[in-house]
Formats: C-alpha cells, sequence, structure tokens
C-alpha cells in the first residue's frame, strides 16, 4: 500500500500549511448534502458540514493570493442546487476579490455520450491575467452558468428522452459473468413490495438515472435497475403483476391472496437486478467502457481494496465524480494556456 501523504481535518488547515505544498491546481469537492434537492433539511451555509469549505474559501485563499502562493488554476465540484445557495456566492465573491477569474457550469454526462444523467455544479477559477477559452470579455465573472464547455458543443437540453449517448450495453459486465445477477440480486421482498416504483432501463438504453450513496439501499431517487430480458415488455409484465395483486373472487368479491412465489413467477423474467460495482466503475468512467482482453471480456483495471464491503462500494462511488466530465474540464481549464494540444 502507498504511503499516505496527509491525514488531516481540512477545517484545521491553515496558510501555512499548504504554501510550501506549492500546488499549482486544486480539485475541490465539498460536502453536498447542505445544498442538495433530496435533503428536505437541506441548510446551505448553517450546516454544520459547509464550515470548513467556507473557512478554507475565506480565509485560507484569500491568504494564500496575498502572499502570492495561491494555486494557479481551481475547479470545484457539487450538486445542482449548490448554485441557488448563498455559499456559491461567498466563494465566487472571495476567488474574485483574491484575484481570479470564474466560470460557472452545470453539466450531465448525458451531454458527452454517456448514459447517466448526473447534473453537477463546476466552477472553474484560474489566476489572472489568465482568462477562459471561447469566452467574451463580458462573459466572464458574470454569474452566468454555463450548460455546455464554451466552444465545446452545444448548451444543454434534457427533455427526459433518449439521447445519442452510448447504449448502456457497452459498460456492463460480460455474458459470461457468472456471479454479477447473484451478487446484484434484488431481493424478493424488496421486488414485491416497491417493484411498481423502480426507474428501469435495458441494455439498448441510452441513459440512467444518478446513482447516490443509498443505492441498493433506498428504493426511489437511488439509482437505475438493469431489466436483462429485453425481450419482454417492462409496462405489460408489471400491469399483469398489479392486476394480480389486485384481483378479487369472482364469488366472494373478496380480494385474492396469491403466494410470494406466484407473485415473483410474473416478475422473475424479467431478469431485474442492480448494476454492479464494476459496472458503475465504467459508467463514471473510472476505468474505460470497451476495455478488454482481445477475446470479447471486459479487463478490469480499477482495484478495490480487499477490505472495502459491497455496501460502501456502492456509497464510495455515489459520492464520487464522473471521471471523464471532470478530465474535459481540466483540459478547458487549461486550454487557453497553452497547456493541452
Amino acid at each position: 500500500m502507498k504511503p499516505i501523504m496527509a491525514r488531516i481535518d481540512i477545517s484545521s488547515l491553515t496558510v501555512s500549511d499548504l504554501e510550501d505544498l506549492d500546488t499549482q491546481l486544486w480539485l475541490l469537492s465539498p460536502s453536498c448534502q447542505p445544498y442538495t434537492v433530496l435533503n428536505p433539511n437541506a441548510k446551505g451555509a448553517q450546516d454544520p458540514r459547509a464550515k470548513s469549505f467556507l473557512r478554507l474559501v475565506q480565509n485560507v485563499i484569500p491568504d494564500l493570493a496575498r502572499r502570492r502562493r495561491g494555486p494557479k488554476w481551481m475547479l470545484v465540484e457539487n450538486v445542482a442546487g449548490f448554485e441557488a445557495s448563498s455559499v456559491r456566492g461567498t466563494l465566487i465573491e472571495s476567488l474574485q476579490n483574491s484575484g481570479y477569474n470564474t466560470l460557472e457550469l452545470l453539466l450531465t454526462p448525458l451531454q458527452f455520450g454517456i448514459p447517466n444523467s448526473r447534473l453537477r455544479y463546476y466552477l472553474l477559477a484560474k489566476e489572472q491575467p489568465m482568462s477562459f477559452a471561447n469566452v467574451i470579455a463580458s462573459e466572464e465573472d458574470s454569474r452566468i452558468v454555463w450548460r455546455n464547455i464554451p466552444g465545446h458543443g452545444k448548451p444543454w437540453k434534457d427533455n427526459h428522452e433518449d439521447c445519442d449517448a452510448t447504449q448502456l450495453r457497452t459498460y456492463l459486465d460480460p455474458d459470461a459473468s457468472t456471479n454479477t445477477d447473484l451478487l446484484c440480486r434484488i431481493p424478493d421482498r424488496v421486488l414485491l413490495k416497491w417493484g411498481r416504483l423502480f426507474d428501469i432501463v435495458l441494455p439498448s438504453s441510452r441513459r440512467s438515472c444518478c446513482f447516490t450513496r443509498g443505492y441498493t439501499q433506498l428504493v426511489e431517487r437511488a439509482g437505475s435497475i438493469l431489466q436483462t430480458n429485453e425481450a419482454l415488455d417492462t409496462t405489460e409484465v408489471f400491469n399483469k403483476f398489479l392486476s394480480q395483486q389486485r384481483q378479487k373472487d369472482a364469488k366472494s368479491g373478496e380480494r385474492q391472496e396469491f403466494s410470494e412465489d406466484a407473485l415473483l413467477s410474473i416478475l422473475s423474467p424479467l431478469r431485474l437486478r442492480y448494476f454492479s460495482p464494476s459496472e458503475l466503475l465504467r459508467l463514471f468512467h473510472f476505468e474505460p467502457p470497451t476495455l478488454s482482453d482481445g477475446n470479447g471480456s471486459k479487463v478490469a483495471k480499477f482495484v478495490w481494496p480487499d477490505d472495502v464491503t459491497l455496501k460502501a462500494k456502492y456509497r464510495l462511488l455515489g459520492n464520487s465524480v464522473n471521471v471523464e466530465v471532470v478530465r474535459r474540464l481540466v483540459n478547458y481549464l487549461f486550454e487557453s494556456d497553452g497547456l493541452v494540444e
């Protein structure tokens, strides 16, 4: 195992801790819970989890800038909703007063051909007098929130229909994988009680819902479920299942009780399952989706530590970023500075 460079509570970081590192690029992803729309009690700047980031923004970065020891480039990532928070205003004001030009974006992997809806807020900052490529002077620092990377593609408009993204099958474990279906099996009790609420996608689908840290633990708004049998119509099967649940005896008029096995026999042919951690790794572009060993089998390059549980893998992935989107943003950040070919 590689040695840990530092393990420290970032709320205690001081200028002296950072200035000698002379880092050129900062990638920041502060806690999203204070801003997420999934948290009805989100408190923004009043949330204790926002304090460490605010301290960094209001105290540490301005002090580093005054000493000319701050980073030249920065990228901040957070959930959609951050752009409506007071912390966003504090962040931009502090950066601009510290001598940085800023650019804000709301982007989703879908607009880069990746079949996953994961709308995220990004802020790019670069030390003045450096400027952003394909942005006129009046647009810089203007509080415009871009829906595309300037000069790269068109502004994104989500109409909730299939888009031009790659099919999900490109990201799936190979058919020869013997344990994926077993590993990712949906418990019978969950399928029977909550299956009608699933967001179900097919291998041929070109989009999936945002996967969160609660995937496999929560039913709604936590991520899509994969239907591996594409020969069946999902709606027809669930209509039959619901009709069977509500069926009444012709004579008594009372509701008939069907065994779990009878009800499961209706849904089982769909072959519904969770996406595996390795499939999500590809969907998040931690490893290439088409990487193979020459025989059609995908080869994993990302290796989990042995002590990471399945539940922890899903939680870590749900808290993560899409690497391809970040890669494109970092390239754009450097584009007008002669650092990208």
